[in-house]
């Protein structure tokens, strides 16, 4: 789409990024402020994506590692140094002038690919107001069994989903312009049966 550029997020895109996450959330009580943003940020760089348009900001995503099951607190600041085979999607964001354009699917595939060719295993997120319906048909199981922090509100819904392994580091493709450093080699691949897939052979 013409005007339209997906790159990562810089120190100066705050401004905006927390401009569109207070409209986004403020109203409902789940808006988590500008240093809890960022900490997220500093915790995983290279998983962090902002989406340009005319100028601005249309729309963000944050993502980080983070263990399987658990999740950020919206009311702390990230401590960082989280090692885990789970990639966890925090928070996207689009502008609401921009909804409805495949942006936020656009941005999440991105993602996800960037994930697989990390050796990541999963993917989770926190479904807020409702959206397990959205994030449903595109694979994430939801856990109810699994316990949030009380920041999220009592609608919150944790939900997961596995990672099918890179075929091979030369076969991966991100949508540009969502860019990938270094691949590395593909872990294997989740076998924990509670997340109802069965096991995959490893790759790599």
């Amino acid at each position: 789409m013409t005007g339209l550029h997906i790159r990562l997020l810089q120190e100066e895109d705050w401004d905006g990024v927390v401009a569109l996450e207070e409209r986004a959330y403020a109203a409902s009580g789940l808006s988590e402020g500008r240093e809890a943003l960022r900490s997220r940020h500093r915790a995983s760089p290279d998983t962090c994506f902002v989406l340009e348009h005319a100028g601005g900001l249309g729309g963000y995503l944050l993502a980080l590692p983070y263990p399987l099951f658990q999740c950020p607190d919206l009311s702390r600041v990230e401590a960082g140094g989280v090692r885990a085979t789970n990639m966890h999607l925090h928070d996207l964001v689009v502008a609401e002038g921009l909804r409805g354009r495949g942006l936020a699917h656009r941005m999440l595939r991105g993602l996800e690919e960037t994930a697989r060719a990390r050796g990541y295993r999963t993917m989770s997120l926190v479904a807020v107001r409702g959206s397990q319906v959205v994030w449903a048909p595109l694979g994430y199981r939801a856990r109810p069994e699994i316990g949030l922090p009380g920041s999220y509100g009592p609608e919150a819904l944790y939900m997961a989903m596995p990672l099918s392994p890179a075929a091979a580091p030369a076969a991966i493709a991100v949508p540009a312009p969502v860019a990938v450093s270094a691949v590395v080699q593909a872990m294997t691949p989740s076998t924990d049966p509670s997340l109802g897939f069965p096991p995959r052979a490893e790759v790599g």
